[in-house]
């Protein structure tokens, strides 16, 4: 997978519920593409977009887990 975006998300960040939108500090906004639950506190966490292939995965700063998104801005 290769790094697409490096941003920040813009305020307090709680993990992803199946329908949660990312703002991320340089304007983009990406949402969950598949449902799954996690739940986290963090503010302003560094994230990652990588790319594998035509899919896009969510990486955040201290999460082990990757997450499945789709930009819609």
């Amino acid at each position: 997978m290769k790094i697409k975006v490096r941003s920040r998300i813009r305020g307090s960040f709680e993990g992803w519920d199946g329908d949660s939108l990312f703002q991320f500090e340089n304007g983009q906004v990406w949402k969950q593409a598949k449902y799954q639950y996690k739940y986290v506190y963090k503010y302003r966490p560094r994230v990652e977009i990588l790319q594998d292939g035509s899919r896009y995965f969510l990486k955040v700063e201290s999460v082990n887990e990757l997450i499945q998104v789709i930009r819609i801005h």
